[in-house]
């Protein structure tokens, strides 16, 4: 009975572990046959998306329109660095001058200025006087006519004045050189007489006497002295500008004085 039982129960247990294992091995090929799931793609990270759009934000600068883009202008200087000027007119005498020349000489002018500031600058001046002998310095003179001149240079530091955009002033003063000549047509005065005011003045007298060789009909001195004026001015478009002036010119060498007050108009630019 024991043997049969065992022989029972083998063949019981045999059955069961065949279909056991039979059963294992197709689980295993179903997991062969099942391809694997990829993995989840990676998402890009949100801190890329503005370099992104960067190119297209400087295209939209690159085409905005000139209007949108401020200019600045440059600013306009409040002065002119040089200024020219030219004019004419006529010269009033005074002090031993006006006793021998006649006032109204016409006078020619030119000039340049260096402005260091709105208000501060130098300037220097050539002016041309022509001096009219008296009838009385002609008859002292014993001659029919001469003429007679004085060449002017003056170098000045300028204070300049604006009043408005339309008008301004200046004021001059500084050092001066007057060359002065002249000639007599001819003269009936003997050499070596005693010299007369006129003489005296024009130039050509040595020891109170005229000279032998008659070098009186001519004469040349160089004179120092001094200038100061000033003037007004409007501008009348652009940098030119309408002026007029006055001055007080005195010359001296030796005694011998020379003193004009001209008065010029012109323009300046």
């Amino acid at each position: 009975m024991s043997r049969k039982f065992a022989r029972v129960s083998s063949f019981r247990i045999v059955p069961a572990f065949i279909v056991a294992a039979i059963l294992a091995g197709a689980s295993t090929v179903h997991a062969q046959q099942v391809p694997a799931e990829p993995p989840p793609a990676q998402q890009a990270p949100t801190q890329q998306q503005p370099a992104a759009q960067q190119p297209a934000d400087q295209s939209a600068n690159q085409e905005a329109t000139p209007e949108e883009i401020p200019v600045h202008k440059p600013k306009a200087p409040e002065f002119n660095k040089w200024v020219f000027n030219v004019g004419g007119g006529a010269s009033l005498t005074n002090g031993t001058t006006r006793t021998y020349v006649r006032s109204g000489g016409l006078i020619g002018a030119a000039g340049v200025a260096r402005n260091y500031s709105k208000y501060l600058g130098l300037r220097f001046d050539f002016q041309f006087d022509n001096l009219p002998l008296r009838t009385s310095a002609l008859e002292l003179g014993q001659t029919t006519g001469a003429n007679s001149h004085v060449y002017s240079f003056m170098f000045d530091p300028i204070i300049n004045v604006p009043v408005t955009k339309l008008w301004s002033g200046y004021i001059v003063v500084g050092a001066s050189y007057y060359y002065r000549s002249g000639k007599l047509n001819s003269s009936t005065a003997l050499p070596g007489s005693a010299c007369n005011g006129f003489f005296t003045w024009w130039g050509n007298c040595f020891n109170s006497s005229l000279p032998l060789n008659r070098n009186f009909l001519s004469a040349h001195q160089n004179q120092g002295g001094e200038n100061f004026g000033g003037g007004v001015t409007r501008k009348v478009g652009g940098n030119a500008e309408i002026y007029a002036e006055f001055r007080y010119l005195h010359g001296t060498h030796s005694g011998i004085t020379t003193d004009l007050r001209p008065i010029t108009v012109g323009v300046r630019w």
